[in-house]
């Protein structure tokens, strides 16, 4: 999987208002892509958006079409892979031709899905068999499907830890820096890699809010609220973050770093730990496996926090598929989604939680059910405010810039203290929410 995966949600961040233009056909508003009772019959060629340039370079969606028309013979599926997916897509959503299934970008606003995709069906009926249904939720409808679930979290080489004589997950930040301080005192391992220079992979710290308290509101709290207040989620995050680099347990140079250089690095044990998601996972392994070091190294584990004595996390969806509500073979289109959320095994072939309700965690999990983590889902019915305050008080806390101000005043590369850099991102925040009336 690819960077562009973690920033499905971020670019959210961004929120746009797309012209009245891009809204032709209103009478298409409120149109379903139903459920096909006679796979036989279903018919069509339908040209499939992804992100997943690698995916369609290698073969593998190919091959995906290739046994989705074992039960859909009728129907021919095409991939348009897109490098800078959310920007090519928001410029062809000014037209009506933007693919038969896409991946819902961030930059539209949730209560303008009708006017793009067809709805799959209700929350009620959905909310049955599938998690993540109220993401993509308006009026009762519900617009989009994720294909997999993801959980932020540190990937690490658990030989490297061990070396360092850390064999348990530490419970608290005072303990991960503790053991990231024995990993540069006993091991040639960089503690923690930033990869400020990629700039996306320091928006994953965003997705502490949640895990810090095992709370399912925390989206709500966002919203109603000041994200860097004393015990706040986001500031026990990313003051974990500063302290990481202000303590000298990051790379020396973050402006160097190198995203591609930092997957063999740390499967070899060059590196001990980054803080990204479960998706990065099968990237590690690969790496491991191509530098003849072993995948079986790589681990994963969450964030150093305890409620009731139990680690907690967030389980989110990734990108959602949906059906463009001017394509002229919903039914066809409706069908590969339905297919690639059940059947296709994307889910396993990405070590991914599967959207199906009660489906067993994948294998690189199996650590998280020995430890009895407790995995939540937030509340995502304030999500558009959130965005909206984000978006207007310009702090971006989905995007690169301020923790990458954060890290520059960690490591004395920018001036002031840490209480006064978070005071001012929670200021901005707050007076904008009562700007916008949140």
């Amino acid at each position: 999987m690819n960077r562009r995966t973690v920033l499905a949600a971020a670019v959210g961040a961004a929120l746009l208002v797309l012209p009245a233009c891009t809204a032709t056909g209103g009478t298409s508003k409120g149109a379903e892509a139903k459920a096909a009772a006679d796979p036989s019959k279903v018919t069509g060629g339908i040209t499939v958006l992804t992100q997943r340039t690698d995916l369609v370079q290698d073969g593998t969606m190919k091959k995906y079409a290739a046994e989705f028309n074992k039960t859909y013979p009728k129907v021919k599926v095409e991939f348009q892979a897109l490098t800078n997916y959310e920007a090519e897509v928001k410029i062809r959503m000014n037209t009506e031709n933007y693919g038969d299934v896409l991946m819902i970008p961030g930059v539209i606003k949730k209560s303008d899905y009708p006017k793009f995709f067809a709805s799959l069906g209700t929350v009620g009926e959905r909310s049955r068999k599938y998690r993540f249904t109220d993401f993509t939720a308006v009026d009762g409808k519900v617009y989009g499907q994720s294909p997999i679930g993801v959980m932020p979290g540190f990937v690490y080489n658990k030989r490297v830890w061990k070396e360092a004589g850390v064999t348990d997950w530490p419970t608290t930040p005072a303990a991960f820096l503790a053991d990231l301080k024995a990993i540069r005192a006993k091991t040639d391992a960089v503690p923690y890699y930033t990869n400020f220079a990629a700039g996306w992979t320091l928006t994953s710290w965003t997705f502490v809010n949640g895990s810090v308290h095992c709370d399912p509101q925390a989206t709500t709290e966002l919203a109603e609220g000041d994200p860097w207040a004393k015990g706040a989620d986001l500031r026990v995050g990313d003051t974990l973050l500063y302290d990481i680099v202000h303590q000298g347990l990051a790379e020396k140079d973050p402006t160097t770093s190198n995203w591609e250089a930092s997957k063999p690095q740390l499967a070899k044990g060059e590196i001990a730990t980054q803080w990204l998601g479960t998706w990065a996972v099968v990237q590690f392994q690969d790496a491991a496996r191509k530098a003849g070091a072993d995948p079986d190294d790589i681990g994963f584990m969450p964030f150093p926090a305890q409620v009731g004595g139990k680690f907690c996390a967030v389980v989110s969806p990734d990108y959602h598929q949906a059906v463009n509500v001017h394509s002229p073979h919903k039914e066809a289109a409706r069908a590969w989604i339905d297919w690639f959320t059940d059947k296709s095994g994307y889910d396993r072939d990405n070590l991914a939680i599967s959207p199906l309700k009660g489906a067993p965690l994948p294998e690189v999990l199996k650590p998280y059910e020995d430890a009895g983590v407790k995995l939540i889902e937030l509340d995502d019915s304030k999500g558009a405010d959130v965005k909206l305050i984000d978006t207007e008080s310009e702090v971006g806390i989905n995007t690169p810039d301020y923790r990458q101000d954060l890290v520059d005043l960690a490591r004395g590369a920018r001036k002031g203290t840490l209480d006064d850099f978070l005071a001012d991102l929670g200021k901005k925040w707050t007076d904008t929410r009562k700007t916008v009336g949140s």
